[in-house]
């Protein structure tokens, strides 16, 4: 397998598909780098070089027992970034992983990056607090830490239907599409998982947004059930300065499979422009 060995031990799996200019995809919360596939075989044919990482604790990446935070997963996506000497990429985060697109640019600048992409991210901040009252309730991450404690193969069946919007009227998400997301999840571990929600969930990103220098494209699903828009997307985009912003009128949080062309297409003229 291809892999990158961190300070720390840890080895970091890649993938690493076609010639050109380079862009870069960090998944979402508890999956792996498969999740990027229909836009890493879409960029690859269209002239791009595609790298995608399985983060620390996920797919076949090592289960850590440490550095299962926000500070963690940027150094080990700068570490993948070094060791292949990219230059002039475009970073691409879905959900955790544009947290994590987020934290690499507040903690390692933009002398490797060229553009920033944050689909359906968490950024700045999911978690209700004083200075965020528009957040979700701490209640929420702790259920979803019950729930996958107790049963995590439910769980993440559950959760599924949320991530695909499949529970809503007239949706028709294939069941191979949960049971990939199942599988991808059953991948993590159990340690890696239930840590990664509080990275995701407790982070702030407020000051990392603000030193985003490069291009910067916002996707987002209206529908998202996940990560909703008002307190994510359109509070993120206000931070970075000039960021374009797209949103899907019904679009689940994961929209990158459910509207995989519409979203293919739009990275696509955005990379171009």
């Amino acid at each position: 397998m291809s892999t990158v060995r961190t300070e720390d031990g840890t080895e970091i799996f890649y993938k690493d598909w076609g010639k050109g200019p380079v862009v870069t995809f960090s998944h979402g919360w508890p999956l792996n780098s498969d999740a990027w596939d229909g836009q890493l075989f879409f960029l690859a044919q269209n002239g791009f070089r595609v790298v995608a990482v399985d983060r620390r604790g996920h797919g076949r990446s090592t289960q850590a027992s440490s550095g299962n935070d926000m500070n963690g997963y940027a150094d080990d996506l700068a570490a993948v970034i070094e060791a292949l000497d990219l230059k002039d990429a475009t970073l691409v985060g879905h959900s955790t992983g544009g947290g994590e697109v987020a934290r690499y640019i507040g903690r390692h600048g933009t002398k490797r990056v060229a553009r920033a992409v944050l689909v359906a991210a968490v950024p700045p901040l999911m978690l209700r607090t004083a200075a965020n009252p528009e957040g979700l309730p701490i209640e929420v991450f702790d259920n979803l830490r019950k729930g996958l404690t107790e049963n995590p193969s439910q769980f993440y069946r559950d959760l599924a239907i949320l991530f695909y919007g499949a529970n809503r009227p007239g949706a028709k998400v294939a069941q191979g599409t949960l049971d990939q997301f199942w599988l991808w999840s059953m991948q993590a571990g159990l340690k890696n998982a239930y840590e990664s929600i509080k990275a995701f969930s407790e982070t702030d990103f407020t000051e990392d947004l603000k030193k985003f220098d490069v291009p910067t494209l916002v996707m987002h699903g209206e529908d998202d059930q996940i990560v909703p828009v008002k307190d994510s997307a359109r509070k993120s985009a206000r931070l970075i300065k000039g960021a374009k912003e797209i949103y899907y009128p019904g679009a689940p949080h994961g929209l990158t499979a459910t509207h995989q062309d519409q979203v293919n297409a739009d990275l696509l003229a955005f990379l171009r422009s």
